[in-house]
């Protein structure tokens, strides 16, 4: 169930030159509950006294050991003249924002039953997946998936948990993480990096509808190319599930 709640900034970083992540902890010291997938809003007061929102997926990693605080965590795009743009890239630790949520469908269902799932991400789209690696750790040990993440970004550079996704493919060999750069490589490129985008690395994982799922979280662009590839590729709908990122200023 959704509540509204406020959060204190405890850090930040960059993660991409473009992109800042926001570490929370809630006021009133309550957990942050969250199914992997669901996303938050943040409130802000307008100029005119009218109240605005911005939905921002969580990255949060629960259980992990960075995380024992039980932080909530969101990464923000830079939007050329966004007010929550301006907002947030100048919050300063100990400032605080209203919030509401959990909200949001783009989950891993508990009445799947694939054998593979196929997580396609461009720029912060891919936070879902980022919260998602502990509950497909589980699901791994009880039904045996298979994970292929396909990151695009323009350059290395601005692939957003890059260091964390390669660690967790090699110490978890069902789990394969593809970086797809159109412009620019990795200063150190890994073996699985691809040229191009996302969609251009389908044809090589031959998705198969009798045992995938697939995942399109970002772009806009890149979710409707995504999801007409993966149909051709024969995936049927109820199978591709899209989660699409709107920049608002």
């Amino acid at each position: 169930m959704s509540q509204t709640f406020d959060l204190r900034l405890a850090h930040a970083r960059m993660l991409a030159p473009r992109v800042r992540e926001l570490a929370f902890e809630r006021v009133d010291g309550a957990a942050g509950a969250f199914i992997a997938g669901q996303f938050l809003q943040l409130h802000f007061g307008g100029a005119d006294g009218v109240t605005f929102k911005r939905s921002y997926s969580i990255a949060t990693v629960a259980g992990a050991a960075a995380n024992a605080g039980g932080l909530i965590v969101i990464a923000v795009s830079y939007v050329e003249g966004g007010a929550a743009t301006q907002r947030l890239s100048a919050l300063a630790p100990g400032e605080i924002v209203q919030a509401s949520g959990p909200y949001g469908r783009f989950v891993l269902a508990t009445a799947d039953r694939n054998a593979r799932y196929l997580l396609v991400a461009t720029g912060t789209g891919v936070t879902p997946y980022r919260a998602m690696l502990p509950e497909l750790e589980r699901l791994h040990g009880e039904r045996g998936i298979e994970v292929v993440l396909l990151q695009g970004a323009r350059a290395g550079a601005e692939l957003l948990y890059a260091h964390e996704f390669d660690a967790f493919a090699a110490a978890h060999p069902w789990f394969r993480y593809l970086p797809c750069l159109s412009r620019e490589p990795r200063l150190q490129p890994g073996r699985e990096d691809r040229h191009g985008h996302v969609q251009h690395a389908f044809a090589e994982l031959a998705p198969d509808p009798a045992r995938d799922i697939a995942y399109l979280c970002g772009n806009p662009d890149m979710v409707d190319a995504g999801f007409e590839a993966l149909k051709a590729c024969g995936l049927p709908v109820p199978a591709i599930r899209r989660e699409k990122y709107l920049s608002a200023r």
